[in-house]
């Protein structure tokens, strides 16, 4: 492999440049990865983040969790189709607090509220800080959102009603909607309705979740719910998750721009190593002519593609670190090793692809060409 490392550092302007190209789109195809995952994660996450493994909804709502409202004879139906362990009535909302935290300026946030019943299946899980929530006009946020005046201990009000919300835990990757979101228990939740619309008459849930009794899978009961209870369509978990309306579309376009990025990586070094091999091409021949196998050349090629391509992945990888110790924002910004392992593999197996011409260029040279050209130099 010497011929490889000393046309590098013969050209190392050149193939410095092609490795930074490379480290910068596979660092927006990652970073772009990263968007995504955080896009999605703050979402639905909190529909993820409770420990029903299924969820029930209006029929009408069509798995939209805002449009969905459940009377107390449909829950009550709920509980007593054949498979279902318990259910817990699960009400959402979006309100306005102020935050209250000690050192930091009042702000007005719209936040998403979710009621559980203590006890129940609907309860929030993930929890890395403080406890769940058990006592009226108790709340537990989400990680994320500590710095926006939600950390442990702190105290927001809804601007409807000044009802407080003492903060006494902490979740995390629980978000929905891309908002500050809160999990209360269902008398609060229910009192946070009243604050807000007084002259309501009843607080009904949103959703039901439910667990299966023993040997009935998630998918199997809510078949039976959605076929014996009139009204509503229930979801197991996993597809109240994957199947929120708006996330399919999401998906579609990162997955458009994603594989755009793909394909420019796979053009760019195939253009590049075509034009190296093009230029070197009486060089080759006349190495081939000296003996020097295809087999030789060739792996000379395949070693300089995946150096460039090594060099650029560490460049992109070093961004990327670089990117979510900056901070996301509003998303959570969480590196997935697995995810970053199929993109560089996929990158390399696209680099190696791109440069199929070149390799095949590279074995079909002839050294009679050498021989060929030397004679009519002679003849004329």
């Amino acid at each position: 492999m010497l011929l490889a490392n000393r046309e590098i550092r013969r050209a190392r302007l050149r193939f410095a440049l092609l490795s930074g190209a490379v480290g910068l789109l596979v660092y927006l195809i990652l970073f772009q990865q990263l968007l995504l995952g955080g896009l999605l994660q703050s979402f639905t996450s909190a529909l993820d983040a409770q420990d029903g493994t299924v969820l029930v909804y209006s029929s009408a709502a069509r798995k939209n969790v805002e449009g969905s409202v459940l009377t107390p004879d449909t829950v009550e139906a709920v509980r007593r189709v054949e498979g279902v362990a318990a259910a817990g009535r699960i009400g959402q909302g979006t309100f306005t607090v102020v935050s209250e935290a000690p050192g930091k300026s009042a702000e007005q946030v719209e936040a998403s509220v979710f009621g559980f019943e203590t006890g129940l299946p609907g309860a929030p899980t993930r929890i890395v800080q403080g406890v769940a929530p058990s006592d009226v006009n108790e709340a537990i946020a989400s990680q994320e959102d500590v710095a926006k005046g939600f950390g442990l201990g702190a105290t927001v009000r809804t601007e409807a009603g000044g009802v407080p919300l003492r903060i006494v835990g902490l979740t995390e990757n629980s978000r929905f909607s891309v908002a500050p979101t809160l999990w209360v228990t269902y008398p609060t939740y229910e009192g946070l309705r009243r604050a807000a619309n007084p002259d309501a008459t009843a607080v009904f849930p949103t959703l039901v979740a439910a667990q299966p009794t023993e040997g009935v899978s998630p998918t199997e009961a809510s078949t039976r719910v959605t076929a014996q209870v009139s009204g509503v369509q229930a979801l197991t978990r996993s597809q109240a998750v994957t199947e929120a309306p708006g996330v399919a579309a999401v998906q579609q376009s990162f997955s458009i721009i994603l594989g755009l990025a793909f394909v420019v990586v796979t053009l760019v070094i195939g253009f590049f190593f075509l034009i190296l091999t093009t230029q070197k091409a009486s060089s080759l021949t006349l190495l081939r002519a000296m003996g020097a196998p295809s087999g030789y050349l060739v792996r000379n090629l395949v070693v300089q593609i995946l150096a460039v391509v090594g060099v650029g992945i560490a460049l992109a990888l070093a961004l990327l670190v670089g990117s979510t110790r900056s901070g996301g924002g509003s998303l959570p910004l969480t590196i997935n090793p697995t995810t970053v392992a199929r993109t560089s593999t996929a990158i390399v197996v696209l680099a190696l692809a791109g440069s199929l011409v070149s390799i095949r260029r590279v074995l079909r040279l002839d050294p009679h060409d050498v021989v060929s050209r030397q004679s009519l130099g002679g003849l004329g």
